[in-house]
Parts: structure tokens; C-alpha cells; sequence
């Protein structure tokens, strides 16, 4: 995994509501939060937490930083991810909500440039359960255990997380990409990432209808993912003409000339059916279906599957 507890971990934006409201919670949680950064209040402190004007003085003082959780307002989200990255911090946390998307653009392309994972804007962050908080996820609904969930929707992201941990299935990482319209890390990363931790035996995808992510996602897991993988799309009942949240990028995708039917929540769960990848008609119905795959019978059938396909291809 490429977070641990021995991460050092600051927060950028601290002074604002929310960062203030989740900063001690983050802390108290056995996160590593050794300062936060946010111009003008230098030589303060915030629940415990001391704050400094630039990330370069966090360095200076504290050494090398791993992580950085932005909460700062989405119009200076982009000079604090750069500011970050020239402080050579690699893995950024965006809180924020509504980045505008040409500073996405300008931001993915620096972090691709320097090597550094994105994951958000709009996005609750990541939680390794009884280890480190990395955003505002609750953490009463995670039990610590050895299934990663990956999800594009953060509230979706808590609730299957707490169906397992009413069943009794622990997780090993919790992450939401965000829900911005252009957001850093993709679900093939993510997937191939806890392909290769050796604290994750399984994996549950949470998707939603809009965009091709889970198409691209469910093409990489019949090419290169052995652990066993469930999935549930969320979106089957919204309407395909009207904007819904989440769900209002499918108009984007129609719009761009992709056809009628990608995007879709249909589009979505034929293509990880066809990948040979469990799918739910309902949240309640992960935990069963990782119960049944968690076997080591399926496990061992699945990974001979794959390598089949390897040697056939």
C-alpha cells in the first residue's frame, strides 16, 4: 500500500470551516498530521495542530512531507497542489469541491510530470480503517480487514462500507475518486494498486452511471487483475434525458458522439459481467457476494481463468 502510518501528512487550507471541523478528528484518528498551511494565520494553531504560512516552512521545520489534504477553496486548490508538489510532496487528498476544470487539466498534467497521485477534488479522501484518516470519511462505519473498496461516490463509499462491517468483512482501504467533473487518479489505477498490497485479498468497485470509467475498469480487470473483484453501479432508475448529479455526466458522454448507450448503468454492469466480475443489483448484496467469492475454491478457479486468457491472447 502506498500509504502507512509512518506517513507525515499536512493539511493545506486549514483555517477554513470544514478543514477546522475534520482537522482534530483526522489527528485523533493516529493520523500523522504534523502541521497545517494556510497564508495569513502563521504561528497559530488549530485544535493542537500547528499551522504555518507555506508548505516550505513545514518542510523546513518537519522534514519530508508524504501527503498533503487540501480543503482550501476550489479556486486556489491548483496553487496549493503546485505548491505541494514543489515541496516535493507525492500523494495529494483534494477536499474541495468544484475545481475549475481547466485547473484540473493544468494539475493533472503537473502531478503526471512529477509522479504524484491525485485523488479527488470533491472526493471524502482515503481512510485505511484503524490506521490513518486522509479526509472527512466516518470513521465508525470501517472495521479494519482485507477488502479494498474503491467508489466514484462518496456517501455510496460509506454505506457499502458499513453493509460489510455489519456483516463482518473488514476493510483494508476505503477511497472515493470524487465527483468533480475532471479528478486525478482513475479506477485502473486504484485496481492495479490493490492488485499489488499484500493486505488486500479482494476488492468492491462502487460506479455510477456517466462517463466510461467502469467500462475502461471492467476491460483492465479481465486483463490484469487476479484478485477476486464485485462491483455494484449506481444510476439504473435515473432518467437518460435529464441532469441528476452524479448521474448528469451521461449527457456529456452522449454529447461527445460515444452513442446512446455508454455511460449507462446498463453499459456499465454488461461490461463487468463480461469481465467475469459479480455485479449487485443493490448495496445490501456486496457483503454476499464477497462471501461467496472469498472462498478459496473461486479464488483459485478465477486466477486460473485469468492466466488462461493471458496465454490464450
Amino acid at each position: 500500500m502506498i500509504f502507512s502510518q509512518s506517513n507525515q501528512v499536512i493539511l493545506q487550507g486549514i483555517a477554513g470551516p470544514l478543514a477546522t471541523t475534520y482537522a482534530p478528528l483526522i489527528h485523533s484518528y493516529g493520523t500523522q498530521l504534523v502541521a497545517g498551511v494556510s497564508p495569513g494565520h502563521g504561528g497559530t494553531t488549530i485544535a493542537g495542530i500547528p499551522v504555518l504560512d507555506m508548505v516550505e516552512q513545514v518542510v523546513a521545520k518537519y522534514g519530508a512531507i508524504d501527503i498533503s489534504i487540501i480543503f482550501s477553496h476550489p479556486y486556489e486548490v491548483l496553487d496549493a497542489a503546485t505548491e505541494a508538489m514543489r515541496a516535493g510532496i507525492r500523494q495529494l487528498i483534494i477536499i474541495s469541491q468544484g475545481v475549475p476544470p481547466i485547473d484540473m487539466i493544468h494539475l493533472i498534467q503537473q502531478a503526471e510530470a512529477n509522479d504524484t497521485l491525485v485523488v479527488g477534488p470533491n472526493s471524502p479522501g482515503v481512510i485505511l480503517p484503524g490506521k490513518m484518516l486522509l479526509g472527512i470519511h466516518p470513521p465508525m462505519f470501517y472495521t479494519p480487514g482485507r477488502v479494498g473498496l474503491i467508489t466514484r461516490n462518496g456517501p455510496l463509499t460509506y454505506e457499502v462500507a458499513r453493509l460489510m462491517t455489519k456483516a463482518g468483512i473488514g476493510q483494508s482501504i476505503g477511497v472515493s475518486l470524487g465527483s468533480d467533473l475532471i479528478v486525478g487518479s482513475t479506477l485502473p489505477q486504484w485496481l492495479q494498486m490493490l492488485e499489488e498490497d499484500e493486505g488486500t485479498d479482494a476488492i468492491v468497485l462502487v460506479g455510477e452511471m456517466g462517463g466510461d470509467s467502469e467500462e475502461v475498469a471492467a476491460n483492465y480487470i479481465a486483463e490484469s487483475i487476479e484478485k477476486p473483484v464485485v462491483a455494484y453501479i449506481a444510476g439504473h432508475t435515473a432518467p437518460r434525458d435529464r441532469r441528476m448529479g452524479h448521474a448528469g455526466t451521461i449527457i456529456e458522454v452522449q454529447q461527445g458522439g460515444f452513442g446512446p448507450d455508454l455511460g449507462t448503468a446498463e453499459s456499465k454492469v454488461s461490461a463487468l459481467k463480461q469481465a467475469g466480475v459479480p455485479v449487485a443489483d443493490r448495496p445490501s448484496q456486496i457483503p454476499d457476494l464477497l462471501q461467496r467469492i472469498l472462498t478459496p475454491s473461486r479464488i483459485k478457479t478465477r486466477s486460473k481463468t485469468l492466466q488462461s486468457k493471458r496465454t490464450a491472447s
